[in-house]
């Protein structure tokens, strides 16, 4: 099989700070041909953090919001009509956003954020076929996705392919923990299948600070001093997996991209700006032992319960007391 070359841009950026994000987000998509060459005049541009919780803030756990600014910016530049939205594993993606700091710059930048809902959606390979994905993510012109670099007690690592199985919405994700979660390598291409499914656009990964150990939000903030793009999000976690000195053959989205025929080696990518052997981490934290990635019918029913009270519950009542105490 012949694989396309991909191109992987990778560089050094040590602030978060706006314009000289700006100016790193600039320098990192200039190969790619800059925003541009990814949105049009009119495009409903969905941004796609990763908005896990709003339980740790402050410990990296999320992507941050000044990436998320800076990004929407050039897209509005590019003539673009941005939009926020996730599915998070508990509550809604208002309220981790608005935990996380998000708010003052969604509010400057006049940025919707879409609560996430499902439609029954056919993947590429037929054992998934029953997958329901977010309809605002397929129905957007172009999808943006912005993960960040993390370690995961399950998967090893969360880099962009499973940033992606944030467009299923709700709580069918700890279902899928459940239905492909008794096999590693299923779970994996599940996962695949998804970002396969979505087709994300572009990805930009949030490096400047990592989360390491016992990911995805039970560990420690690591600065790296890294951003990664590239419009294949295969080769983009590649090239990551290889920076922070991991055997692909542990992170299972990884592996499994490469038992079904998309990008495996450092050779089949072209790298405009820095290469991976440049950045490498030597001593990146993994977890301190892996969980299994079957969540099991209990704690999936918890999972759900706690879920649904949280944003149908909890959430609105907070709302209305605040409702209440305004007037």
């Amino acid at each position: 099989m012949t694989i396309k070359q991909a191109s992987v841009s990778l560089i050094r950026a040590d602030s978060y700070e706006r314009q000289q994000l700006r100016e790193s987000l600039e320098r990192l998509l200039e190969p790619l041909g800059g925003m541009k060459a990814f949105v049009k005049v009119g495009d409903r541009v969905l941004l796609k953090p990763n908005l896990l919780t709003g339980g740790r803030p402050g410990k990296e756990c999320i992507t941050r919001p000044e990436l998320v600014y800076c990004v929407a910016k050039l897209v509005q530049e590019a003539g673009g009509n941005p939009f926020l939205g996730d599915s998070p594993a508990f509550g809604s993606c208002y309220g981790v956003a608005k935990a996380n700091g998000y708010l003052p710059l969604t509010e400057e930048l006049n940025l919707p954020i879409v609560e996430f809902r499902g439609q029954r959606y056919e993947t590429t390979n037929s054992d998934f076929n029953h997958l329901r994905l977010c309809k605002e993510a397929m129905d957007a012109d172009v999808v943006i996705n912005l993960p960040k670099v993390k370690s995961h007690v399950q998967l090893t690592l969360t880099l962009g392919v499973k940033n992606l199985f944030g467009c299923v919405p709700g709580k069918m994700k700890a279902w899928w923990h459940m239905e492909a979660g008794k096999d590693a390598n299923r779970f994996g291409e599940m996962l695949v299948e998804t970002a396969r499914a979505i087709a994300p656009n572009l990805t930009i990964i949030d490096g400047i600070i990592g989360h390491e150990g016992n990911g995805p939000s039970g560990g420690e903030p690591r600065f790296l001093g890294i951003l990664g793009a590239s419009a294949d999000v295969f080769a983009l976690d590649r090239a990551l997996v290889d920076i922070l000195n991991v055997d692909p053959a542990l992170v299972p989205t990884v592996a499994a991209q490469t038992r079904l025929g998309l990008i495996s080696e450092l050779a089949n990518i072209y790298f405009p700006h820095q290469r991976p052997a440049d950045l490498v981490v030597t001593d990146w934290k993994l977890p301190e032992a892996l969980m299994p990635i079957d969540f099991g019918m209990p704690r999936v029913i918890k999972s759900t319960f706690k879920h649904l009270y949280i944003r149908f519950i909890k959430e609105p009542l907070k709302v209305d007391r605040q409702k209440i105490n305004s007037r």
